[in-house]
């Protein structure tokens, strides 16, 4: 048994076909089912049933592919400190991000990370949350970063900044009008415009609307941020966006209009998470310090809301002059 059989083991239980499992590997076909075929003789036990059209792991397969994955990242580790003792700040960091964030945080994050580590090649990944924490785990990623709070054991966290919300709704809507900061308590009895399941931003703003007392806009779900942005600018509705969503170089909305709330606004927590066991440890620390100097007015929600609108009074009706 050698490290290549378990690649190709491990090809196969992620691709469930002889053909793409050979490409991922860059081998030929014949190759690779011989390999396997080997595994199999010398291990004493089946571990892949073939069919006409696609190719299943038996149990005992899908167990000794999954510990091949783990000797796998262990190579990977033993790579890393290897790279990181030559030089820390150079080589490779598969970084991931969740899609309500990373277009708006990256702007501003990426020259930091560019000013303090030159030489680091920074590889994005931009999916949902879950999947984000599955590559994390499967040591498809170095680090993420998530919206917290997180229930992975095997993770450390360390917090990069609190994003608050402000409340978007157009120049038409009734609060548009209001003078001051809004409370909770005013969004009582609304319906919000909310992003589609998966999406980690859905489940904070329903939880803002369970303590507000609102509720969320029946037969539509969003798809993005932008989707939101454009709904609510069309009066369709009101949401919640997230304070970098609203500031440079996003571009602002003729008929958008942004409301901050009083006192402790809602907000989420985000994080930079890698995992316990990641021989990147310390130079990931240093990572996370350097996104913590973001400038603190990104997330000022009073520079990003909009002023009320003005109401305009009714002229006085004139009484027709007497005989």
């Amino acid at each position: 048994m050698n490290l290549r059989d378990l690649q190709y083991l491990v090809a196969l239980a992620e691709h469930r076909h002889f053909g793409r499992a050979a490409e991922a590997c860059f081998v030929s076909q014949p190759t690779l089912s011989t390999q396997i075929k080997k595994l199999e003789d010398e291990l004493g036990v089946p571990l892949v049933e073939r069919t006409p059209r696609k190719v299943l792991l038996t149990e005992v397969g899908r167990d000794i592919a999954e510990r091949a994955r783990e000797v796998q990242h262990g190579i990977e580790q033993i790579r890393a400190v290897a790279r990181r003792t030559l030089d820390p700040e150079s080589g490779t960091v598969r970084l991931g991000i969740f899609p309500t964030l990373g277009p708006y945080l990256l702007p501003h994050a990426l020259p930091l990370v560019r000013a303090a580590f030159p030489r680091l090649e920074l590889l994005l990944v931009e999916e949902k949350t879950e999947a984000l924490l599955r590559l994390l785990r499967e040591g498809k990623l170095d680090a993420c970063i998530v919206a917290l709070p997180l229930h992975e054991d095997s993770l450390r966290s360390e917090l990069l900044f609190e994003e608050p919300f402000l409340l978007a709704v157009s120049h038409a809507h009734p609060l548009a009008h209001r003078h001051g900061q809004l409370k909770l308590a005013d969004l009582s009895n609304q319906n919000l415009l909310l992003l589609e399941d998966g999406h980690c931003l859905r489940d904070q703003a329903l939880e803002v609307c369970h303590l507000a007392g609102a509720g969320e806009r029946s037969g539509f779900r969003a798809t993005s941020l932008e989707t939101l942005r454009q709904m609510v600018a069309a009066n369709v509705g009101i949401t919640l966006l997230p304070a970098l969503a609203v500031r440079p170089p996003v571009a602002p909305l003729e008929n958008l209009h942004l409301i901050e709330f009083k006192g402790q606004p809602p907000s989420r927590r985000v994080a930079l998470a890698w995992r316990k066991s990641s021989a990147m440890d310390a130079f990931l620390q240093r990572l996370a310090a350097v996104i913590r100097q973001l400038p603190a007015d990104l997330l000022d929600t009073r520079a990003a809301a909009t002023p009320p609108v003005a109401v305009t009074a009714k002229p006085a009706r004139r009484r027709p002059a007497r005989p």
